[in-house]
């Protein structure tokens, strides 16, 4: 066995810091509350349920995560929010209705404790959403040291020991990639200067890790895809986390796609199409933040089934995704796929999938591993890009030079044996020959 990776302990109270105090951060401060209270079951949750298999299968030993290594316990979390509406968590999460309204009234009190903070927001990059509770500061840097005061104010009035920051808010508008982006000097200049490719959510990122707070990314936004951001986190010894939570239609394609790789399955063509009517899907609705994540989602096949390996079997197909508002929905989300595959000699096969989700369902576990987990890196030591937790994106963060292992599979053994590593466990490969006289 190896020294376990050095690490402070998961002591005193943690900040979880949400921009966005709508369906999914309601939804999770909700279920946190619900299981504190013995009310609920945290299911979905790796960090609550899963555990970790160390050592031969023979061992018998398969503590859980929570046991494996030093995760602050879910006593300990301390919900901070900024959102454009004023609404308590306790009213957003009545707005919402993702949850039976008699759960939301039984964590009346700890819900409506949650107020949100004004916003750093601007219409040019949520077009389909607006609000009175903004921030107003001459500049996007001025508006940065204000969410810096923000969180330092939070963290001393609870009296939290440390915070993280989880991305809970709409989809901006699609950008890509600048010269402004290039660099930590030229990106503060810019956040001086107005920039317009400074968008909200890349200034929570900036005072988010000007404060030593690991930040995760769970919309599609550019935000911490940039190299001038993750210098920062470099400098500042912060990890990084994004971008997407997966969830629903996604998680089916990181699942499906391996299996028809594995048994070296052709596709021809693969058609998504989504009905939604929470604000989520309201702001989709807008080509501007539709394009953010149509690109979100569009990646995860080519990046799976590599084309450029198996032309004959992947060289040709067709991907196509839409998002539909509908009102009447709300937050259930129903997701269909038309997937036209080829088998033996060329022959057409068909496989039709209609998953009827709840978005906020499969969200709020993922907002609540991703924190927990960023704030273990932190204790770790462990600075910039975690790949090891791609397991919960839909375009998971990677070095500079690698592509993104979307396979849910090869994630969620990744994620294992980063922990494995972390506690001083040895990896495991599952070559197994040592049964077998190998």
């Amino acid at each position: 066995m190896k020294k376990p990776t050095s690490i402070g302990p998961a002591a005193g109270k943690l900040a979880v810091l949400l921009p966005g105090l709508g369906a999914v951060a309601t939804t999770l401060i909700a279920g946190v509350e619900a299981v504190r209270r013995g009310m609920a079951k945290p299911i979905g949750s790796l960090t609550q349920m899963s555990t970790v298999r160390l050592g031969k299968r023979t061992e018998k030993r398969s503590p859980p995560i929570r046991e494996l290594v030093p995760l602050a316990d879910l006593s300990d979390l301390c919900f901070g929010a900024w959102d454009v509406f004023p609404d308590d968590a306790y009213a957003s999460a009545t707005h919402a209705r993702v949850l039976e309204q008699d759960l939301v009234d039984a964590l009346r009190e700890p819900l409506a404790a949650v107020k949100p903070m004004k916003a750093v927001f601007s219409p040019e990059y949520v077009r389909r959403l607006d609000g009175p509770n903004v921030k107003k500061a001459p500049t996007k840097r001025d508006l940065g040291e204000l969410l810096r005061e923000d969180i330092r104010r939070f963290v001393s009035a609870n009296g939290c020991a440390r915070a993280v920051m989880v991305w809970c808010a709409s989809t901006e508008v699609y950008l890509q990639p600048t010269a402004v982006h290039a660099e930590l000097g030229v990106f503060e200049r810019a956040m001086a200067a107005n920039d317009p490719a400074i968008a909200p959510s890349m200034i929570y990122a900036w005072a988010a890790l000007k404060e030593g707070v690991p930040f995760a990314n769970g919309a599609p936004n550019l935000t911490v895809d940039i190299p001038a951001l993750q210098q920062l986190a470099r400098q500042q010894g912060v990890p990084i986390a994004g971008k997407d939570f997966k969830t629903g239609q996604t998680l089916m394609k990181t699942v499906l796609a391996p299996m028809l790789k594995a048994r070296m399955l052709g596709l021809d063509g693969w058609f998504s199409t989504n009905i939604l009517g929470n604000r989520d899907g309201e702001v989709l609705d807008d080509p501007g933040s539709f394009k953010t994540k149509e690109v979100s989602k569009l990646s995860v096949l080519e990046h799976i089934l590599q084309p450029q390996l198996y032309p004959d079997l992947y060289g040709r197909f067709e991907h196509k995704v839409q998002i539909n508002y509908y009102r009447p929905r709300g937050d259930n989300k129903e997701g269909w796929d038309a997937i036209d595959i080829v088998g033996w000699l060329g022959y057409p096969m068909q496989i039709k999938v209609n998953f009827l989700c709840r978005d906020s369902i499969l969200a709020a576990p993922v907002a609540l591993d991703v924190a927990l987990f960023l704030d273990l890196a932190a204790r770790a030591g462990m600075k910039g890009i975690q790949e090891w937790l791609s397991f919960y994106f839909k375009s998971p963060m990677v070095a500079e030079g690698l592509y993104p292992e979307h396979d849910l599979f090869i994630q969620l053994t990744k994620l294992k044996n980063t922990l494995r590593h972390i506690a001083g466990e040895e990896l495991i490969t599952h070559l197994g020959l040592e049964y077998y006289g190998g």
